[in-house]
């Protein structure tokens, strides 16, 4: 008769002091990193695989997480069932763990690919009460320790130049369209890639801190990504010269906050960030609504944008910037994700509005 393990004890410490006690799953090993939370029903294989999550320990709000297990990856450069290939976040915090799983492409646990790849999960946790007290006292830092060793320091990411650790080393080439989209990859999701690549366009990725100028495209792209825009002078010097260009240019995410900055706007870091597959976003000028997926911990001061830039989209809760667009020329940016995978794909048709620009 086969005995169920008895659980290890693992602890979810914060900043403040407070503490959540759970089990481990996963790797078990101590990490530490910023907590941060989703609100997002489902996708954990794609969240814990996006770029823009490096460096923060994920707290998961639906309390079942595990039950559909997880692919493989393929062989591709470009992963189907994935943001990238490799989990980028340093931790996994969840209510409930199913080591039961069933789904049609699952070939492992969840537990077992966390192990694979060293990241600490936890569960047991009160992620309702944690997710309550983020939202009222806004991100912090934090750690998963494992057992009662409790050597591991607090490691705030958003110090460091966190782009330049996820960006790709070298220029890519995806497709054979006749149209050519160089994309900035400041920790670009596979999905960006697969959405230009069904519309029969050739995609050129390059590092964060390339210098593209010389390249012949036809249109830029400006990735999603991890931590703070400001870390990313050289892109944003780059981006600058492509304005004076006046080469078609679109933002996504951590690309909204680039382009505003290279425009000469400012950004801040927001008290908890957006980071789920549900936000009402309004375009501004149609005052029509769309249903987004989002993750960003930092947004575009609207009141800095310089003449000539205006916003194009706010978040129906907060009021937060997520778009800018030129009056007259061809850049627009927002703070949501078109390519959201697995979903809503309401916005989609952004990607088919720069091929027209570029096209006309």
């Amino acid at each position: 008769m086969n005995r169920r393990k008895r659980p290890v004890n693992a602890t979810l410490i914060l900043k403040d002091g407070s503490k959540f006690h759970g089990f481990s799953f996963g790797a078990t090993k101590a990490s530490a990193g910023e907590v941060i939370f989703n609100t997002g029903m489902v996708g954990y294989p794609e969240s814990l695989t996006d770029p823009s999550y490096f460096g923060q320990i994920l707290v998961l709000t639906y309390p079942l997480i595990g039950n559909y297990g997880v692919p493989m990856y393929s062989q591709h450069r470009l992963q189907e069932n994935f943001e990238s290939r490799g989990i980028k976040v340093k931790g996994l915090v969840v209510s409930n763990y199913s080591e039961n799983f069933s789904h049609y492409s699952a070939k492992r646990s969840l537990s077992e690919w966390l192990t694979s790849e060293g990241i600490p999960g936890i569960y047991g946790i009160d992620t309702r009460s944690l997710t309550k007290k983020l939202r009222a006292k806004g991100t912090m830092l934090g750690k998963i320790i494992v057992g009662a060793d409790n050597r591991i320091k607090f490691d705030d990411p958003n110090k460091r130049n966190l782009v330049a650790e996820v960006s790709s080393k070298n220029l890519e080439v995806f497709g054979q369209g006749r149209i050519r989209i160089l994309i900035v990859d400041c920790g670009v999701k596979h999905s960006i890639i697969r959405a230009l690549l069904k519309r029969n366009v050739q995609v050129i990725r390059v590092p964060w801190n390339y210098n593209f100028a010389a390249l012949n495209y036809d249109g830029l792209i400006i990735s999603n990504g991890p931590g703070d825009p400001k870390q990313c002078q050289e892109t944003i010097r780059h981006v600058r010269s492509a304005i004076a260009d006046e080469k078609p240019i679109m933002g996504i995410c951590l690309g909204n906050q680039i382009l505003a900055l290279a425009a000469g706007a400012d950004t801040y870091k927001l008290k908890y960030g957006h980071r789920s597959q549900n936000q009402p976003c309004i375009m501004k000028r149609t005052k029509k609504c769309f249903i987004t997926s989002q993750n960003h911990g930092y947004a575009v001061k609207t009141n800095s944008l310089p003449a000539k830039w205006q916003e194009w989209f706010i978040n129906a809760n907060d009021q937060t910037n997520e778009g800018i667009m030129h009056q007259s020329k061809p850049f627009f940016s927002v703070q949501f994700h078109p390519e959201a995978n697995p979903g809503p794909q309401d916005t989609e048709f952004l990607f088919d509005k720069f091929l027209d620009m570029i096209k006309k």
